[in-house]
Parts: structure tokens; sequence; C-alpha cells
């Protein structure tokens, strides 16, 4: 061992240091000896202290990096997972829905364990191809050529896959990889097919063959690496060149490194003497070297070894050859010493970061500044980020298509990503939020994208254009970069700060670029040894870039410019993608492992798995301030004064322009193109400026362009037109996108011309499926046929302005080209020989020349315009021509075959050039320019007299005027008729349409009504005012609206559920409807007014409905179980089963009145039948027919619609002979009628004054009766009705308030229109002012409206929660209401005036509330935790309860007023029950109803709603017996109650001028009182009858501390023994004593002595009542085992639950248990011993509000313990209360009782500390969430 100078320390590996580096921080000895047992150093304040001794910024402390070197700043604590995480076994978190989501998330793989095995698998739907891993991807990517699934397995077994490029060979499964690495021995292929049926493989020339096969790089072999896995790289293997010795050895001639110490110490180390003389140059030994005779001759440190001298040198110093001399070793040299910077010393050496970075403890390594590093990586469907040093992962973005690549814009928080199977590129928050497209058109497959931070640009990078692009980060002024020399340009990255771009491309010469970043200075910096370079990134601070080859399975890098470039990694790469840089790591993607992998990134070592098992890594990101550093902005503030683009390069930048738009100066783009090539390419419509060089396609962005064939333009407004045959539609939109518009859409099957005639302003396109030509003005009105005679599949049009002609291509069975006038005048064929496809069309108007394409026969040709002197232009090399056009010299044509735009001379054919190839379905061609000849006609002035179309003809004629489809030309030439005459009218579902009788030719033609529709079926036309009347059954509304689409109204809304059938009676003026829902037959008039239903019982499906009003008969079909044809007056009289027998589905119905015959059409049998008007004669018409719905009948034609053909038929009437299609290809066919406008109506059976009828005049065989609207009874003079029913149901049902008359029997219910309803639950009626009172939960009102829906008005706007019950005072003109969400009872006058809080303790949960005027008695139900009904007088006073004993949910209340009865429904026992007023003699009058909600009382019966048979009921109200369903079918059933003149009678005390009270006046059984509201109103109010006070009250404690006058002894006589005397807030005797402090309190009309005060007396009675509770609350626990009673099942109801959506009740039935306790609710001893309401079973959907997971939440909760504990604080009660003898006595249920209210007695005082929030968990009714204490008992 050496030994070192006394000034050096000796370090345990035998290195000598200086003493001065010993405790210093820095690793001196490489063996860190120079470190041990060292005091620590104090660290600073902001440092943290290692275990080591060293100190590192207290920031470090748990970031995940190992800073200290011992890993000590990173013991610790995991952190708490939230709500929303799931925590793995080792402690990470991972979002909670990746639990048992088949992809394994935790580390551990803890998120995949134990989970339920059951898990569905995914079906995917219709419209949807299914992975074969399960995911599913829409159906169209299925064979596109994109690897859409990430498996390919969306591109296996595809027939008609696209083949690969050349140079390129396919997989099995669709991928194409390079054509070189087929039997290469590497499986490139997903599937290995590339290496099947090899017999040799061919390695390149710089390649090795391994014996496997498998080729490998040449400078690999002999390497020192198994590179083939079979190591026959390694075999054979001279000594080539020198191994690499370390820097501290010496290399022996036979090749092994030895110690540099043991040269020339006499010693053979080497084993070849290499290391001794005479090979080496070692001085003879003398024997009397000494290190103490002139060092021994060393320049720095001697040692003696075995008695020779040894020099060694410094730490910093290598000893030279000489063995004496010491040389300074420059760490700087060696690669990874420092981090980043490097600067070497005499001995030493100093290592530096670079701005944003700081030097760690190790003095080498540098740390970023700022937050934690976050790697951010697209996984196909959704994108996540993961921190590097732990394992904690979360989702950023999820259900995306398949996400490739991304990049992030740190300042402005966004991150991007394309995605190839949807071709876009997306942004977002980098919290997830605000996903918006930024580039949506022309992406074929983005594949690499980057974000300019400084100047705020997107590139990216598209292998399938092969292109690089830019735009602005919200994707506009976006610009094709590059485009030459690309192929497959893959990954990109930007150096801002330098200016410049790389990327790399692998095409069929893989390569790395790079280039400035406006495109200038393009360079190759790498282009040997690359195969598939996929991933690339920049080192910013350590000015390298690095990249990853899948192909050669290698990691490389190099210098910016590409010098330097070095291998990292070349083991265990199997299919890395893409990489990413910080600090000191490299972190890469791998697909084949489907990983995140890190390693150092100058040595390559240190590697390590971050993530496994992802979906499919693609793209990855640091997401990290110091991967965006800040830079010199070249552009500066201004954009750098250019209008669009601003692109940096190396020294300054460049004002770029938009893709094909030229620039107009150095800073300026022109604002719009001049000349361009316009082309479709089904998908797509695209344009090639002719204003720039480049010639690069940019997408037109449209939307929804599904196959997009023919265009034209149009430069006067800037207008491109084009056809779409999938969409069947004809569009326009600016050149630039903008203003998109559908022009036609209706009546098209194919159409593949279009022409511009833009001289008019007119539209023409032919349809091959039609087979016609059409014209209409450019915006798609005027709309008619040119022609349709002997056109058999048109295809290209043109027309001539100039010479008024228009020409076009037929390539049916005999292919032509004919010519007509603009006008389809002077038809001729021109051109039919040697025509095989006549495709594109083309005018040369300078040369009077057609040109024309034929991909039949290969050629492009023309002639003279009327067919002469044919020639062929082009007759080579054209596989399939299909659009063609003219500009300037040139002619261009697209070809399908060739995929390619091209062009050539026009007068020669010569000069071929290809714009554009590679593009797939390409279509129509045109050039768009501003220099169309103008042409002078006589349609320009005054539209040449037309009154609709005027259009161009040959001279000498000019012009001809002509009218849109189906309107006949009047015969001065110029004006069309009104409208059509004679048509056929049908409904088709989302329209109406007719067709014209008055033409030669069939075509239907849309009545343009402005509304939506969803499922029209039936139609009928008032000819008289040229109204259509149709029905919705989706919107529920039967409709009209004028044939031209005009005077929109609906005029029945409410009421319908399938109106299937529907007539006008013209003469009448009435319309007529059937409703397969409702089963009825109803007639209104033409407005939809008087409605009145005529026949309800015994229909099943009522459908079709004729009129005969001359005979006064309707007849209807009826496809119910038993189908028949029936016939009634058309007042419903006379009713009459024509046939009955051999029908099955009786759709169309028409009568044949000049036959005098009834024609049917039966969808089921498959025939038309006809009988005589009576039924007889039944004949067989046609037969079979395939689905026949709508029939009618026209002169001597029967007319019918057909569901199977989607089609429309006519045949003859008699004979059923003649058939022939008039219409075909129209799916959604319904109803169809058939109309002459020009015949007489005919005579109305009701003459001129209705008959002399006040309302409805209905005609019958016999005459004409008058009728009253649904539910009035017609008066004893039979002309007359009542305005409304006399005694009637109203009943609410959430959105819609309805009455049903009990004056007549039909029972039906009509809708009463008060607006704006939303959520109605109780109801009362006022028969003075005959007002509708109501309250609505929605927006927490009560309001009032007139029976008729007019004059709602709000009566109580504000301090509602839950409205549950109202009633109408209608003596005293008051209001009362419960309210469930603040315990409350509260009254006011019926104009919402003078509000009081009435009762508001011991009230757990109101519902139904009624008042008895004439007695002074109000009463209500409570279902709260102790179910009662109680009473008090109308002012709160003398409360008391009635029932309290065998009660579950008490909801509805009612009183008979005759027979002084309370009624109520109980919906958890399920009956209905009654008592006297007193609440004895109770009897159950019905014991079996399944949920009743509401109850009401007329005449003999009770009436109520049900929520499960979603009826209204009612039975005998004395024997519970003759059950009836008085209507069903009713969602939503609340509130029910009757309106009679019975029903409000009677009088009381404040009946007359309101008992002379100022404000509010309550009646009691013998008197009344005066109140006051809580609210002053700022009117004087007085407590005494007919005084006024002068003064405003006021609130001063003194006078409201006055002694009251009392009362005359009546209640205070004895004193009160029951349990009623606790209850209310102040009962009379306190108010007497005065121990009231309540200002409003209702005072006694009568006057009476004061009574004498005592406190002594009530300090006793509060300690006496203290330890009555005490004893109470013993005997309670004690019992308490009596109320648990297992007998008791599952509650299968919550009760009342409003808030709901339309879902329906879902009930459960669990049978009731057949023993019931006297207790009316179920409790269980909890834990506390208090008790727990058992958790309440929910099984209603009602509570559901629109899914609202809380409204279940809230139900599902167990109701609070109440009552268990006593309530530290004492009470003060100043009642009088005895309880018999002792409180023993008392048996359960008063002793609960008794609990109960001094619990909510007390409530008022509690402490803060006693309880938690008394209604925090119970269960909500369902309307609200979880609500604040707003009261103060509450608190």
């Amino acid at each position: 061992m050496p030994t070192c100078s006394p000034l050096d320390f000796h370090c345990d590996n035998g290195k000598c240091i200086r003493r001065s580096w010993v405790c210093d921080g820095d690793n001196d000895c490489e063996d860190d000896s120079d470190e041990q047992d060292c005091p620590p150093r104090e660290c600073e304040e902001d440092e943290f202290s290692c275990q080591n001794g060293y100190c590192i910024r207290s920031l470090w402390h748990c970031d995940g990096d190992n800073d200290c070197g011992d890993n000590s700043d990173e013991q610790c604590d995991m952190r708490k997972c939230s709500e929303k995480e799931f925590r793995c076994s080792d402690g990470s978190c991972i979002a909670e829905h990746w639990f048992c989501d088949g992809d394994t998330d935790c580390k551990d793989g803890s998120d995949e364990e134990s989970c339920p095995s059951d898990v569905p698998a995914t079906t995917c739907s219709l419209e949807e191809f299914q992975c074969a891993y399960g995911r599913c991807i829409l159906d169209i990517y299925h064979c596109d050529g994109d690897d859409d699934c990430g498996d390919w397995s969306d591109e296996s077994d595809c027939s008609s896959h696209q083949p690969c490029r050349s140079g390129e060979f396919m997989c099995n499964s669709g991928l194409c990889i390079n054509a070189g690495w087929r039997c290469d021995g590497d499986s490139d292929c997903d599937d290995q097919s590339d290496e099947n049926n090899c017999t040799t493989s061919m390695c390149t020339a710089d390649q090795f063959r391994c014996k496997s096969g498998r080729c490998v790089r040449l400078s690999w072999h002999c390497d020192g690496e198994d590179d083939c896995s079979d190591n026959s790289d390694e075999e054979n293997c001279e000594n080539k060149g020198s191994p690499q010795c370390a820097p501290d050895q010496l290399l022996c001639g036979n090749g092994r490194c030895i110690g540099q110490r043991k040269l020339c110490n006499g010693v053979n180390d080497c084993g070849d003497g290499s290391d001794e003389s005479p090979h080496q140059n070692c001085r003879p030994r003398t024997g009397e070297e000494n290190c103490n005779i002139n060092n021994g001759g060393c320049a720095q440190k001697c040692q003696m070894v075995r008695g020779t001298v040894q020099c060694t040198c410094h730490t910093g110093y290598r000893l030279l050859n000489d063995g004496r001399s010491c040389h300074d070793v420059n760490e700087c040299a060696e690669e990874g010493y420092c981090s980043q910077g490097c600067t070497n010393s005499e001995g030493g050496f100093q290592c530096w970061c670079e701005q944003g970075y700081e030097l760690r403890p190790d003095k080498r390594s540098c740390k970023a500044l700022g937050p934690e590093p976050v790697l951010l990586f697209a996984n196909r469907i959704d994108i996540r980020q993961v921190l590097p040093h732990r394992s904690e992962y979360t989702l950023l973005l999820n259900n995306l298509e398949n996400a490739i690549a991304l990049d992030f814009h740190h300042s402005k928080e966004l991150v991007f990503w394309s995605d190839v199977t949807l071709d876009r590129i997306m942004r977002a928050n980098l919290n997830g939020s605000n996903v918006e497209e930024v580039v949506s058109t022309g992406l074929e497959s983005p594949g690499g994208l980057a974000i300019d931070w400084i100047h705020d640009k997107l590139y990216w990078t598209d292998s399938g254009t092969s292109r690089i692009e830019v735009a602005n980060l919200d994707g506009t002024h976006r610009k094709v970069l590059l485009w030459q020399n690309l192929e497959k340009p893959r990954a990109i990255a930007l150096h801002p700060m330098e200016g410049t771009i790389y990327w790399t491309d692998w095409g069929n010469t893989p390569r790395i670029e790079y280039s400035s970043m406006d495109g200038s200075n393009r360079r190759i910096i790498a282009d040997t040894h690359l195969f598939w370079p996929n991933g690339l990134t920049i080192d910013y601070a350590g000015h390298r870039m690095y990249w990853v080859d899948a192909k050669h399975h290698v990691i490389e890098r190099a210098d910016l410019d590409g010098q330097n470039r070095k291998a990292v990694i070349s083991q265990g790469l199997p299919h890395p993608f893409a990489i990413t840089v910080f600090e000191d790591s490299l972190y890469w993607t791998d697909w084949h492992t489907k990983s995140i992998n890190s390693a150092n990134k100058f040595t390559g070592k240190n590697q390590e798995i971050i993530r496994n098992k992802l979906h499919f890594p693609m793209d990855i990101h640091t997401l990290h301030p110091q991967r965006q550093p800040a830079g010199r902005n070249r552009c500066g503030g201004n954009n750098g004064g250019c209008t669009h683009l601003c692109l940096p390069n190396s020294k300054d930048y460049t004002c770029a322009c938009p893709t094909g738009f030229r620039k107009t100066s150095g800073h300026a783009c022109a604002q719009s193109l001049d000349k361009f090539l316009l082309f479709a390419r089904r998908m797509d419509i695209r344009r090639i400026s002719f204003d720039t060089e480049d010639l690069s396609d940019d997408v037109i962005p449209l939307a929804d362009v599904r196959s997009a064939v023919a265009l034209d333009w149009d430069s006067k407004n800037d207008y491109v037109y084009w056809t779409d045959v999938s969409t069947d539609s004809i569009s326009r939109a600016k050149w630039d996108g903008t203003g998109q518009e559908v022009v036609v859409d209706t009546s098209l099957e194919s159409p593949a011309g279009l022409a511009i005639d833009w001289v008019t302003n007119k539209l023409y396109w032919t349809d091959a499926g039609t087979d016609r030509i059409e014209v209409s003005n450019t915006d798609g009105t005027m709309r008619t046929v040119l022609i349709w005679e002997n056109l058999d599949r048109p295809r290209d049009i043109v027309v001539d302005p100039v010479g008024r002609f228009m020409y076009w291509t037929d390539w049916g069975a005999s292919p032509k080209i004919e010519r007509a006038g603009m006008d389809a005048s002077s038809r001729v064929v021109i051109i039919s020989s040697n025509l095989t496809w006549p495709n594109g069309l083309a005018i040369d108007y300078e040369s009077q020349r057609l040109y024309w394409a034929d991909a039949g026969m290969k050629t492009i040709e023309y002639a003279s315009l009327d067919g002469s002197g044919r020639r062929v232009l082009i007759g080579s090399n054209l596989p399939h021509p299909f659009g063609l056009t003219l500009y300037g010299d040139r002619i261009y044509w697209t070809d399908w075959q060739a995929k390619s735009i091209q062009s050539a001379d026009r007068r020669t054919g010569q000069d071929r050039e290809t714009l554009q190839d590679n593009l797939e379905n390409l279509m129509d061609i045109h050039v768009f320019h501003r220099h169309r000849p103008p042409v002078q006609t006589a349609c320009q002035v005054n539209n040449g007299g037309c009154s609709h179309l005027c259009l161009l003809a040959p001279l000498p004629k000019g012009y001809s005027c002509t009218c849109p489809t189906g309107i006949n030309l009047q015969p001065d030439g110029k004006t069309c008729s009104p409208g059509m005459t004679s048509f056929l009218i049908f409904a088709r579902r989302t329209d109406i349409r007719m067709v014209s009788l008055d033409i030669p030719y069939f075509a239907d033609v849309v009545v343009s009504v402005n509304v939506t529709m969803k499922n029209t079926i039936a139609v009928g036309v008032d000819p008289q005012e040229g109204k259509v009347y149709w029905s919705d059954s989706t919107l529920r509304k039967i409709s009209r609206a004028s044939l031209d689409g005009s005077q929109h109204e609906d005029i029945i809304t409410t009421g319908l559920l399938t109106t299937d059938g529907l007539a006008v009676d013209a003469i009448g003026r009435k319309v007529y409807w059937t409703d397969t829902g409702t089963n009825r037959i109803e007639v209104g008039n033409l407005d939809g007014s008087m409605r009145k239903v005529l026949v309800w019982q015994n229909l099943d499906s009522p459908r079709a409905i004729v009129l005969y009003h001359e005979m006064g008969y309707m007849y209807w079909t009826d496809w119910g179980e038993n189908a028949k044809l029936e016939r009634s007056g058309m007042d419903g009289s006379e009713r009459l089963v024509l046939i009955s027998n051999n029908l099955g589905w009786p759709n169309g119905l028409a009568v044949d009145k000049s036959g005098s015959q009834l024609l049917w059409a039966d969808a089921h049998t498959e025939r038309i039948e006809a009988a005589d008007l009576n039924g007889a004669n039944r004949r067989t018409l046609l037969s079979p027919v395939q689905h026949p719905y709508g029939l009618t009948l026209l002169d001597s034609y029967i007319y019918w619609t057909d569901w199977q053909t989607r089609s429309i038929h006519r045949a003859n009437k008699d004979t059923g002979t003649d058939v022939i299609l008039v219409r075909a290809n129209l799916p959604g066919l319904m109803d169809i009628q058939a109309i002459d406008r020009a015949r007489p109506v005919g005579f109305n059976k009701c003459g001129v004054r209705n008959g002399g009828c006040s309302h409805l005049c209905l005609p019958h065989p016999s005459g004409f009766s008058c009728a009253c609207p649904t539910g009035i009874q017609l008066k004893s003079d039979e002309q007359t009705c009542d305005p409304s029913p006399e005694t009637y149901l109203l009943f609410s049902s959430r959105g819609s308030i309805r009455r049903i008359s009990l004056d007549t029997s039909d029972h039906t219910d009509v809708h009463v229109p008060v607006p704006e309803l939303n959520n109605v639950i109780s109801l009362d009626y006022d028969s003075v002012d005959g007002k509708i009172y109501y309250t609505d939960v929605f927006l927490d009102v009560i309001r009032r409206a007139d029976l008729n829906g007019s004059n709602m008005e709000t009566v109580i706007g504000h301090g509602l929660k839950t409205t549950d019950g109202l009633a109408v005072d209608w003596v005293a003109r008051n209001l009362y209401w419960t309210d469930t969400g603040r315990n409350t009872i509260e009254v006011a006058r019926v104009d919402g005036s003078c509000r009081k809080v009435l009762i508001n303790n011991s009230l757990d949960e109101p519902r139904a509330i009624a008042v008895f005027p004439r007695k002074g008695y109000l009463f209500w139900t409570d279902w709260g935790h102790i179910a009662k009904i109680e009473r008090a007088n109308l002012d709160g006073s003398e409360r008391k309860i009635l029932i309290n004993t065998d009660l579950g949910w008490p909801n509805g209340l009612t009183l008979d007023y005759d027979t002084r009865r309370i009624y109520w429904v109980d919906a958890h026992l399920d009956r209905i029950e009654s008592a006297d007023l007193n609440g004895k003699l109770r009897q159950v009058l019905v014991s079996q109803v399944t949920h009743p909600f509401a109850l009401t009382q007329q005449d003999r019966w009770i009436y109520w709603t049900d929520w499960q048979t979603k009826s209204i009921q009612r039975v005998y109200k004395y024997s519970g017996r003759n059950k009836e369903t008085v209507l069903a079918n009713v969602e939503g059933l609340m509130d029910i109650i009757v309106v009679s003149p019975q029903r409000q009678t009677g009088t009381n005390a404040c009946g007359v001028n309101n008992g002379g009270c100022t404000h509010l006046c309550f009646a009691r059984g013998s008197d009344f009182v005066c109140a006051c509201p809580d609210e002053p109103d700022g009117r004087p109010c007085s407590v005494v009858p007919g005084m006024v006070p002068l003064v405003p009250e006021t609130t001063s404690v003194s006078e409201r501390n006055q002694t009251p006058p009392g009362r005359a002894g009546s209640s205070t006589a004895k004193p009160d023994t029951s349990l009623e005397a606790t209850e209310g807030n102040c009962s009379e005797k306190d108010a007497g004593q005065g121990l009231c402090t309540r200002s409003n309190e209702a005072v006694l009309a009568t006057t009476g002595e004061g009574l004498h005060v005592s406190y002594i007396i009530g300090g006793l009675l509060s300690v006496l009542v203290i330890l009555l509770l005490i004893a109470a609350l013993i005997i309670y626990r004690h019992k308490r085992s009596k109320f648990t009673d297992p007998g008791l099942g599952n509650l299968t109801y919550s009760n009342p639950s409003y808030r709901t959506s339309t879902q329906e009740v879902k009930i459960e039935t669990v049978p009731k248990p057949t023993m019931y306790n006297q207790l009316c609710y179920k409790k269980e001893a909890g834990p506390d011993h208090s008790y727990t309401k058992e958790k309440i079973k929910i099984v209603e959907g009602i509570c559901l509000l629109s899914g609202d997971e809380s409204e279940w939440d809230d139900l599902k909760q167990i109701r609070s313990s109440r009552g268990g504990i006593l309530r530290d604080h004492v009470c003060m009660k100043t009642d009088t209360v005895s309880i018999q003898a002792s409180s023993g006595s008392l048996d359960d249920t008063e002793t609960e009782q008794l609990l109960q209210e001094e619990q909510s007695e007390c409530s008022s005082v509690n402490t803060a500390a006693a309880t938690p929030e008394r209604r925090g968990s119970l269960p909500d009714t369902g309307w609200k969430h979880q609500r604040k204490p707003s009261t103060e008992s509450e608190v």
C-alpha cells in the first residue's frame, strides 16, 4: 500500500488525497472514505439534513429524487389517497374507476385482484367494431388501413384492404413494413408473418448475418456484446483492435490489462513480460533508491514497494509512462462526469449548471428548479400522468379514440394531442377541462406534434399526406411548411431558442433532418444506420438530441448538428416508440413491453421500468417548466408586423401566409384566393391554390361531407356548391368553408351532376336515381323538374348561358350525350356512338367545343357544340377518368384508378403533368376563378315578367317562364297558379309531402313548415282554407299550417297519446281524430277549441277515420284484439259494427261517395277490400299488397302507402287493376290523402246559424244535434251549454292540472290550461272567486289561477321549502299550508298578505291539511317519526292529537262536512280509514289499496289517487264497496279535490267584514280572534275587532311584555291532564300569565279579567318536570325491548318523494307481515341505546330527479336517533302537568310521546354541543338536497 505524506489523507482504497479535502462534503476518495465519521455540518434553515451529513434544499425533501445519496431524504409517509382514488397495496394511489377495469394500474397489480368474475363482456353496438381485446371502435374504421384498435385487429381479414405502397411488405395482419425487413431474422410484423417461409435471409452490405438468420449491424460484430441472441456475432473473433483499458491501467502485449502501478516493478505481471524491461523503458534498479533522496525521483508522491521506489500522483493527475512525472487529468473530457457544464483546472475540475438548474450535493449532477417532474404520455384511449420517482399515476383525459402524439404548453397550461382514428388534433387544459378541436380537416395520419412555447405555434407531421404543417395554437392560419422530399415524417422536436425544427422520416430512405422554423435552411443530419427512427427529443440544457430506432432496437444521441453520434442503449429495446429527457435521465415508451422505462442519459445504465402493463403507450413528454425554458421571442410583441404567421428562423423571422394565399408585401398576405383548383374526395372537398408555387391541397373546413360527387362554384357570391350521394343533398358554402347550408335535401336519390347558371343564378342538377334533371334558384327555392322522360342514369351536366344550352351525359343502357335549351326545349342527342361511361363534361367557350371523359373507353375527347367534328384528345394512360374541367390553356381531370389529378394542353393533349397523386376517391373537379363571361339576358329585367322562374332558352326566344314542381303555368305564359289544385298529401314521420296530380309526372314536394316533426302519422286537409292538419305521436300534438308552410300553429297539445287517425270535416269546419293510446274518438273546432269526446267505450285500438258529412256518418277501423270496422253518427250516436270477421290490421280507410262504397287496406291479410256503406257486398279489390298503411281515393283511383315497398301505389278503385308506382324510395310512409281543391265542398247540415247551438253542432244521419265540450251537460233547451261542469274532480299530476266532470258519464280528463307548471303537488279551490290554488315544489311557490287558466299569479313566492298540503278557508278568506321542509303550518290571506306561522313545534313531517270553517277547526296529518293526525282551532290553539296509533304514512286527508267525519289514506298500511271529528268511532273503509296519496269526498263516493296503479279510483263512502277506476294510466298523480256547489257552504263570525279584524280573522268553536302577521306590513294592526290603532305597533320589550287580556275561564277552569297542554309554542295559560314574549300572538276577541302571575310556582314546576323526565327515561330504556319487533318485514315504500323526472314508479311487492304492533313505525336499539328507524328500503323510482344520486342517498340514510340521551340543559316548563300518579303508569307509547314532546319543546334552547343537527340525516322527501337549519329551533 502506498504511504501518504503527512499532508495527505490515506483513503480506504489506497488513494492519497489532500487532508483539507476530508469532510468537505465531496467524495474525493471515490469510495467516500474521506467523508465517513465526519461531524455533521450544520445545515441552514432552508436545508434538509441528510443522514450521511449532507445538506440539501428543504424543497427536495420527499420529491421522489434521491438527492442525499443515501435516500434519507425520501423516507416519507405515504400520501393519503383522496375519496376518488383507490389505494394500491404498495401505498400508491390510482383513480377509483381503474379498480377492476381489466388494466393493471397499480405497480403490484393489486387493483385487479379479487375482482368479481362476472364482469359483463362489452358488447359493441351495431355501428361499432369490436377489437380483439374487447374495445369498441366505430365500424367505419374497420378495414380503413389505419391501426385503430392498436393491435391491427381492425385491419385483419380485410380482402378490400388498401395494398401497401411500393417498397413495402404487407403482413397478414394488414400492417405495412419496409420490404427490406422481410426474412431479415427480425419479427417486424405483429404476427411474425414477415419471417414465415424464408429460405435464407438477405442481409444488406452493412449488416452481419447471425446463425439464426437474423441481420444485425456489421459494427456490432465482435464488439463484445451478444447481439444475435445466439452469440454467433462474437465467435471467431481474433484480437480485433485493442480492447479499451481503464485510464489507470496498462495494456499488455497479450491484450491483458494490468494496474499502472505494476509497471516496472520487477515482476512479470502481464504474463508475457511486456510490463518489464526490455519491452518497457525501465530504469535499471540500483538498490539504493529511496524516497527520502530527492523524493525518489517522483514528481508528486513516492512510496517504497518491495524495496523499490514507486511513484504515484495526487487526485486529478495521472502518472506518465516514465513512471515519474504526473499530468493533469481533464475530467471534462470524460462524458457524464458533470451533468451539464464542466470547467477543468490543474489537478481538479468544477461542474456547473445551466440557468434553471442547481448543483446537487455531489457537486456533479444538476437538479431542475421548480415543481416535481411529471411524465405525460398518450395511451391511445387516454392520456395519463405518472410521477417518475414514485408510482403515482393519474388520468388526465379519457374516452379518446386513438391518441398518438402529444405535447404541452406549460405557461398556457394546455395539452395538445393527435388522434389518428378521428384524424384530428385536439387540445385541452392541463386539468382535463375544455376539450376542443384544433385541426379537424386534411389530416390522414398525424403521427408527431410539437409546440413552440415561445412564439405560440403548433407544428405537426403527417405521414399520410407526407407533410409538415404549422398553425397558431387555435388552428388558425394553417400552413404547409415542408412538402417536398418527405415520405413518412414521424417524430418532431422544436428548439425555439435557436429557431430550428428537427424531425425523423421513416420512409424508404430513413433520415433525421432539421430546418429553420420557417422551413428554410433544411439539412439532413443523419441518414445512415436508420430504419424506424421513431421518437426524438432535444436536451436543451445538454445541447444534444436523442432518438430511438424501433428496428435497430437502439437509443442514440448526437450533437444538434448531427456530429458525435453515439449509441446510448443497444440492448433490451424490443420496440421503442417515443422518448423524452429530463435532468440526467432518458424516459421512453415501448410498444412491445407496453411500458415506460428510464435510464441514465450518458451511460445507458441504471435501467428501470417506471410503469408496465399499460394499454398502449405512445408519445411521452416530461411536463416541467425547464423542458420549455424561456427564450427570446423573435417576433416581438406585434407578431413581427405580419398580418398572418410570423415564423422564426435561426437569425430573425419570416412573415408567412396560410396555405394557398399569396404574399402581397413583405409582411402582408392576400385576404382571399382568386383562382384555385376545386376537387371533391368523397369525405372532403379540397382546393389547390394557383396563387402560390407549392400546389399543396387544402381541405375546405366543411361539416358532414359523406360522399361528395359533383361540384360547381359561383364567384359572384364566393360560393362552392356540391352534391352528396350519401345524404342525398345539395349544399353550398363560401370557398373558405363559412356559411355552410343545405340547399336541397328532399326527393333526391343520387344527385351526380351539378351546374350553376351564373347569369340568372340558377342551379341545375341531374339525379341518376329518379332519372330527372331539375332546376331551382341557387338557394334551393322554386325547384322544378325540367326533364323526366327518356333519361337513364344521367351523370354530369354543364350549362352554357352564352349559347343558352345545357349538355348532359347519360350512361344507362345506351350511353349518350344530349343537349337541350336551358328551359328543356329543343332537346337533341348530339353523340351516341363509341361511348361507354361518359363521365365529366366541360365547355370551352372560346373554341366553342364540348370536352368529355369516358371511363370505359379510357379517353378524353372533344367535339363542336352540335356534336360534329369529334376528336380524341388523349387516348393513352387514362385508367379511369372521372371529373373534367378547363382553365386557361390547360385541361384538368381526376382519375379514380391512378388516384391523381392531372393536366394537359387543351388543344394538343401534350405536356401532361401530375398535380397531386396518392389521393383516394377523387370525384368532380373545377377551377374557381373570377373571369366568367358576362351575358345580357331578358331575365335580368324584372325577372322577364315571370311570376316564379325565368329560364334561359335558345334564341330567338331567349327565355321562358316556368313554375315550381306541381304547379301549372297560366295561359299568359308568365304567371303560375297559386298552388296545386289536385294533389296527394302524405306524412313521412319527419315531414309532410305533396305530389301534384295536375302535371304529367309524379314528383314529391315537401310542405316547408318551419317546425321539427318527430313522428307525424295522420294528415288531413281543409281544401277551403288550403291548410294541412297533422298529428305527431312523439310530440303528442295536433298541428296545422298552410300548404305553403306558413301560419303554423298547434291546435291540440294536451291529452293525446297516439293519434293514429285524423279527418277534417271541411263542410262542418271540424276536425275528428282517433287516439290509440287513450282509446277515444274526439272532435273539436278547427282551431282546437270546444273539444269533445265522442266515443270512449269498447274501443281497443282505433286507427283510421273517415267522414261522410252529407250522410252524417263517421267510419273508423279498430285493429285491437278483435279487429273491426265501425260506423256511427258524426255526433257519436247510432254506433254500429259493420265488419268484424277476417280482419287483421285494418290500417287505411276511404269512403267512395260517388260509388257509395267503403274501401279499406289490411296489412295483415295483405288485401285492399271494398264493401257497401252498410258493410254488405264485401269483396277483395287487390291481393296481395305487402304492407298497406294509408289509403285514399280521388276520381277513379285509389292511392295507398306501403311500409314494405316504401312506396305510394295507385290502382283503379272499381277493378283494382292498372296498378302503378307513384313514388318509390320513401321510408317512413304513413297516412295519405288525395285532395281536389276545385271540387265544391258540399252542403252544411248545420246551416247558417250553427244549427242554433251555443257550442258544437254535429251532424247525424237524420239531421244534427247540439253538443257541449267534454264534461259539460247540454241544457234542457238542447241547444246551450254551461261554461264549465257543475261538479267535477280537480287533480294534479306534476306538470299538469286536470279536471274530470262528474256531470257526464265519460269521465274524460280535461287539462286546465294553467301556464308554467313544473311539479304541482297540492291543490285547493275557492268557490267564492272561482280560483284554483296550487303548490309547485320545483319553483317553491303557491300560486292561483282562474279555471280557464288565465290570471295566473304567485301568492306566496319565498320562504317555502316543501309545501305538501294546502287548504282554503273560503269564509275567512285565509289560506293554510303545511311545509314539510321547514316543519311548519302557516296561514295568510288568500292574496298572500298577512302571512303568519301558526304552528312550528312538535311537527315532524306535516303533510295533508283540511279546514272546517263552520266549526272553526283545522286538521292535518303528520307522517314523521311518530305518525299522527291532529286538530286545532283555526288560530292554532287548543291543539289535540286525534289519532296516533296504528298509523303508517297518513298521506291524504279530507272532510265530509255532511256526516262530520274525517277520512284519510295510509300509504304504508295501504288502507283508507275514517273517524269522527274527535278521532273516535274509527273505522277502516278500504283495506287493500296499493299506494294511495290523496283523497276527496263527494256525494256518496270517496275518490283517491294511487301512485302504483297510476289511477284515480272511487268507492262508496259508507260501505267501502263498488270500487271503480275513474281514470287510468296517469303518470305522477298527486292531489285530488272536488269542486261542487255543495262543498264550500256554511259561514262563521269571520264571514262578515272579516269579523272587524284589520288583518287576520280566525273563527273558533264559539268565538273568533283577530291576529297580526309575523312581519308588519306597514298598516296598523289591531287584535281588537273593529278597532284600528292610530300608531303602528312598536316592538319594544316593555310593550311586548305587557299582559294581554286573558280569556274568561273556559279553558283554565280545571287542571289539564291530557298531553295536549304541552303542545304549542306557548299555551293559552302561559299567555294568560304573561310568560310569553311573542309580540304578534293572536289575541282573543272577548275580554275578561287578568290572571295573577307566580314565578315561584313556575320554578317549582320546572324542577318537577326535570325529575319526571329522568324517571321517564329510565322506564324508557328499561322497556325499549318492547319496541323492537322482528316480525315487521321490509318497508317497501319511502313516502312522498316528489322530485322526479318521468321515470316510472318501480314497486317491489313484499308481503305485509300479519302481526302489526300498535306502533306505526319500526325501531331497533342502536349502539348508543337510542332508536334508529330501520333503513328504509327504497323501491320508488319517483324520487329520482333525472338520475340524481344524492336524492337516493338522502332517502337511504337512516333516520337520525331521536330522544335517546337527555340533553345537558334545563328546559323551563311553566305549565301544570299532572301525570297520573307516577310515570310508571305511562305505557310505552305515551312515554315515547312525552319524550318526543319534551325534546321538541326544549329544542329551541339546546346547547350547541347537545345534539347533532336536528334533521341532519333524515330521509328527505326527495325534492331538496341536504339543507342547513333555517329556523332557530333547528339549530
